[in-house]
């Protein structure tokens, strides 16, 4: 039996050689290390992953991240098949320039981290005109927050009722601690929003060191599917962040389409790639 085809929708690739990542200098793992498509490629093979869309690794130059990552793609064999680039929605420099470059980086998103920042960042004019920028142009904008800021991430999303907004890492729930209540209230009022998607992604990160597992992960991962429903989910790998407790790429696949195997053909097909390929507005090479 064929695997169901993935669209990974978060995929990183460091290259310290060619950029300068700060946040890697907090993660022991990952300091100092090359993450390429070369060793992506390696750890995907055999496993049914069909493309991939890179997702910004917050460069400090995340302009010159995003022109190095086109060129990258710019082969059809790399199988990137677009990019969420990184900006800055609160200020208004060269905000509009940005956007207007993205039409040819083969910018399919953009992606602001908001866990790094303070919590009012995202409750300015200024950046929710911004977000809604985005959505006026067809695409999307990938929200990333930590469970005690989905209210935060709500109030976001009926600010911006016209851009589709993907919410990453499932929430970035807090496994390792079992904080389950206030993550899950926070993710099914998110839910309500009709303009939100969840990325099922991240949540090898959270786990307790060694802990990452189907068993671990599989009952945080089936509860935003059963909030969301599986036409509003995707899939992304979040490699290398997925290897820092002790999990690997592979085993994270593995998972994932584990979980899959309990839903029905459509809804692995939603899942798998089908909503990603609406959400970011790409398509999977025929097999």
């Amino acid at each position: 039996m064929s695997l169901v085809p993935l669209l990974d929708t978060h995929q990183h690739l460091v290259y310290p050689e060619q950029q300068s990542y700060a946040w890697t200098e907090n993660a022991p793992a990952l300091r100092g290390r090359a993450f390429t498509l070369g060793d992506y490629r390696d750890l995907v093979a055999g496993r049914g992953v069909a493309g991939s869309i890179f997702m910004e690794v917050d460069a400090v130059d995340y302009r010159a991240e995003s022109r190095m990552i086109a060129r990258l793609a710019g082969d059809p064999a790399s199988g990137v098949l677009g990019q969420i680039a990184s900006c800055r929605p609160e200020t208004d420099a060269g905000f509009e320039a940005w956007l207007d470059e993205g039409g040819s980086l083969g910018v399919v998103g953009y992606r602001r981290i908001l866990h790094e920042t303070t919590d009012d960042v995202s409750e300015s004019e200024t950046f929710r005109a911004n977000v809604r920028r985005i959505g006026a142009r067809g695409l999307s904008f990938d929200m990333c927050f930590l469970a005690r800021q989905l209210p935060i991430a709500v109030a976001l999303a009926r600010a911006c009722p016209e851009t589709r907004l993907v919410m990453d890492h499932c929430g970035v729930p807090d496994i390792a601690g079992g904080a389950w209540e206030s993550w899950h209230a926070g993710m099914t009022a998110l839910a309500a929003e009709p303009n939100v998607v969840a990325k099922l992604s991240g949540v090898f990160a959270y786990v307790a060191p060694g802990a990452a597992s189907l068993a671990t992960v599989a009952p945080w991962v089936e509860a935003v599917i059963a909030a969301f429903g599986p036409d509003r989910c995707l899939w992304g790998s979040d490699w290398p962040v997925c290897t820092v407790k002790g999990g690997t790429l592979p085993d994270w696949i593995d998972a994932f389409r584990a979980i899959l195997g309990g839903c029905s053909e459509a809804e692995q097909h939603a899942m798998a790639h089908g909503t990603a390929e609406a959400v970011y507005g790409v398509k999977l090479p025929a097999a």
